[in-house]
């Protein structure tokens, strides 16, 4: 999280890349209410939105004003509101009376909401034949390192529709055909130039080599304990290196099974010997400094462009990699034959959660992956505290190579599961709902 304010500041601006920057503005909220000041706090970023703005900061801060922003963009509207005298006080109150009827909406519809135990929805996991579902032993046990990865190669992998959405461009369009983007009447003409700058961009950063690609790729025995991960030596001594905790699906609904990601690994009193795999790639090297000679020479629109590229490079290079990992390294799908629309669309055998995201949201769980692939040392990609990963064009997950794998979302969790796992885990609850606050199914 980084915010922004001086002695003199008129406004002050949070804004949070990932989930435990949330309770970081929440806490920023109730220091301005402690220290007596007044002045706005402006809201936004990645994983914030106006609903968690609405409930968790806007009411520890009643003495003066918080408020989300979608993007950049939009603060300057809203900036010149906050600080026009005859705008300022009918502004406030608009926001503030919309905030209100949001916290009694999110409140109403936790109460709505039925749950089930963790005991009853454990009952209720997936039911697997392992004999019939566990894929073949990895042709790598271990870990291998990509250091320099050539950057032409990742350029077939990058998906352009994330790419509009940095730039706040809403066509229709799908993920490989983004041509059909540049005849939208109100955003084509401006996508299609986005789209040629950054084509010249990517042009000259694997011409001159800008950007350095590296990347950690490792597979390990392991096997399923319950809701946990047992990750093993690949020297087959059956010594254990560590676990991995997930997350039991416990809204009620119409479908029987509640998924948890132990469910995809074989159970170790099954006797078979299952796999996971995990993955650590950055195009991020070099950005920054690029970026910092760039804003020095008052050329702020090519930093934004040079950051969404090298995003959409670390995107590729994920893709990339995590194809190996299925055809070659694993080599559970050798004869895989998709299109790269096909593995937009998921339709590869296996997932690929990655910590932090609805599959697995706690971010924790990524010290265990930093740990098993040594990625600082291996990759030079690191963890902040907040455990954000540097560089920020960076991606991680988790790899599961089973037949019966599916995607899926976690959910609001209860309080019976929270309390379980900060045991397993061996931390307090209370750290357990500071970094899983957005998924409470109750008011903490």
């Amino acid at each position: 999280m980084q915010a922004v304010a001086d002695n003199n500041a008129d406004i002050l601006g949070c804004s949070g890349l990932i989930t435990p920057s949330l309770d970081e503005m929440v806490t920023v909220a109730k220091e301005m209410e402690r220290t007596g000041l007044k002045i706005p706090l402006l809201i936004g970023g990645a994983t914030t939105s106006k609903m968690h703005t609405a409930v968790k900061v806007f009411p520890n801060y009643p003495s003066g004003f918080a408020m989300h922003v979608l993007d950049a963009s939009r603060a300057v509207s809203v900036c010149e509101s906050l600080l026009n005298d005859k705008k300022r006080d009918q502004f406030k109150a608009d926001i503030k009376e919309q905030y209100e009827e949001m916290r009694e909406d999110h409140y109403a519809s936790l109460a709505s909401r039925k749950f089930i135990t963790l005991e009853k929805a454990r009952s209720k996991m997936l039911q697997v034949d392992w004999n019939a579902n566990v894929p073949p032993k990895p042709n790598l046990l271990g870990t291998k390192t990509y250091t320099n990865y050539p950057l032409a190669e990742l350029l077939p992998y990058i998906d352009w529709n994330p790419f509009f959405q940095v730039w706040q461009l809403r066509g229709k369009y799908p993920n490989r055909g983004y041509p059909q983007i540049f005849k939208d009447e109100t955003v084509g003409v401006e996508a299609k130039k986005l789209h040629d700058d950054a084509l010249a961009l990517i042009d000259e950063v694997v011409q001159k080599k800008m950007l350095q690609a590296n990347g950690v790729v490792g597979i390990w025995p392991a096997n399923a304990v319950g809701d946990d991960i047992n990750v093993y030596d690949v020297d087959g001594s059956g010594k254990e290196l560590g676990t991995f905790h997930t997350l039991r699906q416990q809204e009620e609904r119409e479908d029987s099974t509640y998924f948890a990601l132990s469910d995809f690994v074989a159970p170790k009193d099954t006797g078979i010997q299952d796999y996971v795999g995990a993955f650590a790639v950055s195009c991020g090297f070099g950005c920054e400094e690029v970026c910092a000679k760039l804003r020095a020479e008052n050329d702020d629109y090519k930093g934004i462009m040079m950051e969404a590229v090298a995003d959409r490079l670390a995107e590729a290079f994920a893709e990339l990699l995590h194809s190996k990992m299925r055809t070659e390294l694993w080599g559970y799908a050798p004869d895989e034959n998709l299109s790269f629309d096909d593995m937009l669309k998921t339709k590869y055998a296996g997932i690929r959660p990655a910590p932090g995201y609805p599959t697995q949201p706690d971010h924790t769980e990524k010290n265990l992956m930093w740990k098993l692939l040594d990625a600082k040392a291996a990759a030079g990609i690191d963890l902040t505290d907040s455990l954000a990963m540097l560089p920020a064009a960076s991606v991680s997950a988790l790899v599961f190579g089973n037949p019966c794998c599916t995607y899926f979302q976690a959910g609001k969790l209860c309080k019976d599961q929270i309390t379980d796992y900060a045991t397993r885990k061996g931390m307090s609850i209370k750290e357990i709902e500071k970094w899983m606050g957005p998924y409470l199914g109750y008011a903490d």
